[in-house]
């Protein structure tokens, strides 16, 4: 596929058919996708595959908390999850909500689950004596997670970036033996998609990037051809 096609069809795949992803596949989609930069160059990533039926399920059940507080959060016209604001809804009424399907299906249907960890002791947070909630540090894994995605497009399959279950990392740690120093960034189902879309529902490029300054301008298309 031409890159930029696949970049414009890459979504969120929640939905998968019976078809096999195998390991001859798998391999080169992960054989590309390792390729993504990383801060310095550390290569802190890790991935495990699982396949085995019970520890998808088991991984399932695990996002099924953050699932529940995301879903309420929602119906009570909130942005779940939110760092800066928090919550108001009832711990009761986040137990007593049932989350939709789709956020445990992709584990059970798809026929492969990719855990993706990062190793602290190589990574750059450079902003962690900030007064805010860190994020430099995902430079070193995300990159890889978004080439992989696009592989597996590129090879007619699909996935997606979850992180329900990292509220739980404790019990995906002891689960699958992650090591101490190791922080669960994704778990990512792959797949065959049950449907392909073709038109993603995205910002304008004018809606989010400004010139010169925040306040600045919009970003807009040129008006002659180079």
């Amino acid at each position: 596929m031409d890159l930029y096609d696949v970049m414009r069809t890459t979504h969120a795949v929640r939905e998968y058919t019976d078809e096999p992803l195998h390991d001859d596949t798998l391999y080169r989609i992960l054989d590309n996708a390792r390729f993504a930069p990383s801060g310095g160059n550390r290569q802190g990533a890790h991935i495990i595959v699982v396949r085995d039926a019970q520890t998808r399920q088991r991984l399932a059940q695990l996002g099924v908390p953050g699932a529940r507080r995301y879903i309420a959060q929602l119906m009570a016209g909130e942005n779940p999850w939110n760092p800066v604001h928090p919550s108001s809804v009832a711990p009761e009424i986040i137990d007593n909500t049932d989350p939709p399907d789709s956020f445990v299906a992709p584990f059970i249907q798809a026929p492969v689950v990719l855990v993706v960890s990062v190793d602290l002791e190589v990574v750059a947070a450079l902003d962690q004596n900030l007064d805010r909630i860190g994020l430099v540090s995902g430079a070193s894994v995300y990159p890889l997670v978004w080439n992989i995605l696009l592989a597996a497009r590129n090879e007619g399959y699909g996935g997606n970036l979850t992180s329900m279950a990292i509220p739980q990392e404790a019990q995906v740690r002891q689960l699958l033996g992650l090591p101490d120093t190791h922080a669960l960034a994704a778990l990512v189902p792959l797949g065959k998609p049950a449907r392909q879309l073709t038109k993603l529902r995205r910002q304008t490029v004018e809606e989010f990037v400004t010139h010169g300054h925040f306040d600045g301008a919009p970003f807009t298309r040129p008006t002659h051809d180079r």
